[in-house]
Order: structure tokens, then C-alpha cells, then sequence
């Protein structure tokens, strides 16, 4: 386990915001994840959990203490049914286990090609891309509680994932550590091609049935392409979660843009790509002080350089307030603003 006090968060959040905290304390097993909750039994001063910092937007200083996890390694079971289960160290970068799986034959990840991350922001976030989520080949998370340092496990069903939630974000925020999260995988595979332009792009390199090899080459160019390199341009992926509307405001919707993408969701609820209402508020490449919107997928805001966290934030706000105004939509961060 290492603590450091004045720590520097750069390395972690791909926003690349110079930001620091008061203290900064790293597990790298489930006994020191143990004795980690012990050092914080009495914690005063705030608490901040975090994995890849793909997901984070630093607006300030941190007065307090960041715990990260750095638990590594997996283990495999196969079950009598031929379906695998998966367990994976929450410290894992996400897309490390996505090629494992799809090297090895193990099928269902392969749509979450290329998410930045770690494993254990996958169980709390929900990640999901291209008509897939973490929620459908969760077996269980292992975590230790902050309150009394015990080993929990939780399935799937007591973790209420919904779309980019879990009870990890709300009534249970701050008190586990994640430590492992089982995925359970399939030996046979079901692509899920609709979603996007994977179906598209297969066909154009002529591509009728595809291998899961073959569609996480696809999703790995599609994002590439879409999507600016943290290293080169800082960002936290998709910024916007896509808002869910109902059914009689939709109609409302697509008979003033015939054109409008969207999901069904059920029978009275639509999804709306939040790009899309985004880049018809004309902000696509538009840049608010040393903040902008990428040129390429409006879902995404970046670091044009030296930018801090308010100037994100104030970039968003702009952005809601507009699309707001133009469709009555309200669009919510899907990264966390600290």
C-alpha cells in the first residue's frame, strides 16, 4: 500500500487538469484494501474513489483523501455449460480484458472495445457502448466495506444496474472498495451488430459474418476515428449521457426532425443520441475559451489546452442550456464533476 500527502492527480483523469489532493492512498490487495478502510474508519475530511480518471472532471483542488485501486490478475473458471467465469483485479485497464476475452474465445465484451478505464469504475458506472453494457456479463462484485473492513459480494441484481448507474454511484457511494469483478462470458457467439455503424462498416470491407475479432477491429476504428486521443487532446470520452424521452414528446419530436436517430427503450420511451441534439445546437467544433467540443462527435468536450475545470464545466452549461432551449431536453453529465 503507498500514501502520499500533496499529491498531484494529473496522471489521473485523461482531462490532463493539474489538480491536487491532500492525501492519496493506493491498495494493491484485499488485506491492504482492509487496512485501508481501518485508516479511514474516522475520516473527517472528504473521500474521492477512483479508477482510470477517464470518467472524472477535476474542477478544483481536492481537500481530502483519493483512494485508487492497484489490485491486478485474473482467474478463469469454466462452468459445466461452457459459459466462463472471468475474475479480474479492479485495477485492470478495461480494454486489457476485452482483448483477453475476445484472444481466448470468450464472448460478450467485445462491443466494449476500447472504453477507457479500469475494471472497477466498470461495475460502478455501468459502461456501455454500441448496444452493449457491463451489467449484462456481471457474475458479481467483490469489494471491501469502509465501515468495518469486511469482504462483500454482491451479484449483479443487488447492484440495480441501470443505464450508466448503480447503487455504487448513489445510496452506496464511498462506502466499498471494489477489489475483483467476475464477468461471465460465453463460448458461443451472438454479435450484436445494429448499433451504430458497425453493421455498415463491416459490409463496406465486405464482411457478411463476422468474427468477434473482427468486430472489436471495427469498434477500435470507429472510436479511433470518432474519438480525440486523451494523450493529444484531453477529454473523458462521451461527456453527455443520452437522454430517455417519452413517447408522445418523441412523436412530437420527429415530426419537426424526420431525420432524428433514436433507440427504442420500451413502449413508451425513446433514447436520443445527446451528439445529435448537441451538434444541431450548432456546437460541434466550437470551441469557449480554452474549452471545445470535438470536430467529430459533439458528444465529446476537450482540453484545447490549459484548460480547468470550470472552463469544462462552464463549456457544458452552455451547451445544456441551449439544447434545452431548442428541443425541451435536459442532458446530464455521464462523468462525475468534483
Amino acid at each position: 500500500m503507498t500514501e502520499q500527502r500533496d499529491y498531484s492527480l494529473l496522471r489521473h483523469n485523461t482531462f490532463g487538469i493539474e489538480a491536487r489532493c491532500r492525501r492519496f492512498i493506493e491498495y494493491a490487495s484485499v488485506e491492504e484494501a482492509q487496512e485501508v478502510a481501518r485508516r479511514l474508519k474516522d475520516l473527517s475530511e472528504p473521500l474521492l474513489l477512483i479508477g482510470g480518471g477517464s470518467n472524472l472532471l477535476l474542477t478544483a483542488d481536492f481537500q481530502g483523501t483519493v483512494v485508487h485501486s492497484a489490485i491486478k490478475g485474473h482467474k478463469v473458471e469454466t462452468l459445466a455449460d461452457g459459459s466462463v467465469l472471468l475474475r479480474v483485479g479492479s485495477g485492470e485497464v478495461w480494454d486489457d480484458v476485452v482483448a483477453l476475452c475476445v484472444a481466448r474465445g470468450w464472448h460478450g465484451a467485445e462491443n466494449l472495445s476500447l472504453i477507457p478505464g479500469e475494471v472497477g469504475a466498470s461495475a460502478v458506472q455501468n459502461i456501455g457502448a454500441y448496444g452493449a453494457e457491463a451489467a449484462s456479463i456481471i457474475y458479481k462484485v467483490e469489494a471491501v466495506s469502509l465501515e468495518d473492513g469486511r469482504v462483500c459480494e454482491f451479484t449483479a441484481a443487488d447492484c440495480q444496474y441501470g443505464y450508466r448507474q448503480s447503487r455504487f454511484k448513489h445510496e452506496w457511494k464511498n462506502r466499498f472498495l471494489i477489489t475483483h469483478v467476475t464477468y461471465c462470458l460465453t463460448e458461443t457467439y451472438r454479435p450484436l451488430l445494429d448499433y451504430g455503424n458497425i453493421r455498415a462498416e463491416l459490409e463496406r470491407r465486405g464482411i457478411s459474418e463476422p468474427t468477434a475479432e473482427q468486430v472489436r477491429e471495427v469498434i477500435i476504428g470507429i472510436r479511433r476515428e470518432k474519438l480525440p486521443d486523451p494523450e493529444v487532446e484531453g477529454n473523458a470520452g462521451s461527456f453527455f449521457m443520452n437522454p430517455v424521452v417519452g413517447r408522445e414528446q418523441f412523436e412530437h419530436l420527429l415530426a419537426d426532425y424526420p431525420q432524428m436517430p433514436h433507440y427504442f427503450v420500451d413502449v413508451t420511451h425513446e433514447k436520443i443520441p445527446a451528439g445529435w441534439l448537441i451538434d444541431q445546437c450548432g456546437w460541434k467544433g466550437r470551441t469557449l475559451g480554452r474549452a471545445g467540443v470535438h470536430d467529430r462527435q459533439a458528444l465529446v468536450l476537450v482540453n484545447r489546452g490549459g484548460a480547468k475545470g470550470e472552463d469544462i464545466v462552464r463549456l457544458s452549461d452552455a451547451i445544456r442550456r441551449d439544447v434545452k432551449k431548442r428541443f425541451d431536453i435536459d442532458i446530464y453529465p455521464e462523468v462525475n464533476v468534483i
